[in-house]
């Protein structure tokens, strides 16, 4: 099915788009363009010019508190951000509305190569680095899920030649009853557990990423992760392994400072890890990963290549500036513990860490140990502060101002306070360990607000 007859089988029906966001706004345009019927429903009170400009397109607005009231709509987009299992999604559904998403839909009717990336840590550097090999090997790319602009609507200008590249979540993944072709799940640790009941509820959900694979699809496993390994002995597809620490017969590994791909008993030297510009280890196990899903369709010499080149991704260990002899980086997608313990394992010295931020209900035990061996000083910000101290002072081998601990508020207090106690020769690194909604709308908010007051800093 193309996305112009998926359109077409709307005629007649009535369609209920939940969450006025980004990757929904094109998708109620084009709906509003073919004279469909449509009731748009997001739970800000006021959408401001965006709602007057769907207003005067004919759609319906159901703003507030109240705006799950009365679903009732043929066919229902939801939101990732909303679980499927809301009462009033429930009763719609047993009413006989079909539920449905931007994501599930761009699947069923996209016509190229789908490529997708999940995991709790590295996801958007992997799905980079995928994207842009594949540009560099002169494909035609299409970025999108949560990194890149909503693919649904151009899905009648792709090609059966080219490729979509997504970054999926564990929201985006619940209800999928379909698979990518290649699919990549880099780790799975404790996440987003504010939004979901369990950690066996997130796990199942990232594993719908393979789940209805074919024989003939591709699935990549981290095999240094315990719960990925174990994943990889059930995913229907070709199985493909990345790792640091062992030689799977079938995928991508190092041995010493060689990256090697190996498959039906021939293996190949792709790189070194000093081919490598990103730093830390944890960038070595995302260029393993994106090799393997692409081995066969890039070149070597251009995978080499571009690893020479590539500066990385914004918010993600990002050098923002150089003040006074001192380094400051912005890690700002760092939003759970694993994710700032690698970007600090990424650094030679001890560093001056800004943390803290919104509380998904993830256990911080892990991060103490690290913040003791890694922290000089630890700038706390945010809902989550005493958390974090806690389990940093509970963690072995700390002891008191050993890292030195300051709780500073709001945010722009806590980056001053930080260079004021920074010397020349010093790191300091926004790494938060937690999401952003306590004080910003996203991590690229947070990450942004951060550079700019850096940059504002006269010498």
């Amino acid at each position: 099915m193309t996305f112009e007859e998926y359109l077409s089988s709307l005629k007649g029906k009535t369609v209920g788009v939940i969450g006025v966001g980004v990757s929904n706004r094109p998708l109620i345009e084009k709906l509003l363009e073919r004279g469909i019927d449509v009731t748009a429903r997001d739970k800000k009170e006021d959408l401001g010019e965006l709602g007057q400009a769907l207003t005067a397109q004919g759609c319906k607005l159901r703003l507030g508190s109240g705006y799950l009231a009365d679903l009732h709509e043929d066919v229902i987009f939801r939101t990732p951000g909303l679980r499927p299992d809301v009462p009033e999604l429930l009763a719609a559904k047993a009413r006989g509305s079909e539920i449905t998403s931007e994501m599930e839909v761009f699947f069923e009717v996209c016509p190229c190569t789908l490529l997708a990336v999940t995991g709790s840590d590295g996801k958007t550097t992997t799905t980079t680095i995928i994207a842009e090999l594949l540009k560099a090997a002169g494909k035609t790319v299409h970025v999108g899920g949560n990194i890149g602009n909503p693919l649904l609507c151009r899905a009648d200008e792709m090609h059966p030649e080219d490729y979509a590249v997504l970054e999926l979540s564990s929201f985006q993944l619940m209800t999928m009853t379909h698979s990518p072709h290649i699919a990549v799940v880099t780790n799975l640790a404790p996440n987003h557990l504010d939004m979901h009941k369990s950690m066996e509820e997130y796990v199942a959900a990232k594993e719908n990423i393979f789940r209805y694979q074919s024989a003939g699809d591709v699935s990549v496993f981290n095999l240094d992760n315990a719960i990925t390994r174990e994943q990889g002995t059930r995913a229907p597809g070709h199985v493909r392994y990345f790792s640091r620490r062992e030689e799977p017969a079938d995928g991508v590994f190092l041995r010493g400072e060689e990256i090697i791909s190996r498959h039906d008993g021939w293996e190949q030297v792709i790189m070194t890890t000093e081919d490598i510009r990103l730093p830390g280890v944890h960038n070595v196990e995302n260029y393993m990963a994106a090799i393997a899903a692409v081995d066969g369709l890039v070149p070597y010499e251009v995978i080499r290549r571009f690893a020479r080149d590539f500066n990385g991704v914004e918010h993600r260990i990002e050098l923002v500036r150089t003040y006074h002899g001192v380094r400051f980086y912005n890690d700002s997608i760092a939003s759970s513990p694993s994710r700032t313990i690698a970007g600090l394992r990424s650094f030679k010295e001890k560093v001056i860490l800004i943390a803290g931020g919104y509380d998904k209900h993830i256990p911080f035990d892990v991060l103490g140990p690290e913040v003791v061996e890694r922290v000089k000083l630890l700038v706390l910000c945010g809902a989550t502060a005493g958390k974090i101290r806690a389990a940093v002072e509970q963690a072995p081998g700390y002891r008191p101002g050993h890292p030195e601990i300051v709780e500073v508020m709001p945010f722009e207090k806590a980056v001053l306070y930080a260079r004021d106690k920074a010397q020349s020769g010093d790191v300091v690194t926004l790494s938060p360990a937690c999401a952003a909604f306590d004080q910003f709308k996203n991590f690229a908010e947070r990450g942004k607000t951060f550079k700019a007051i850096v940059n504002g800093w006269a010498e």
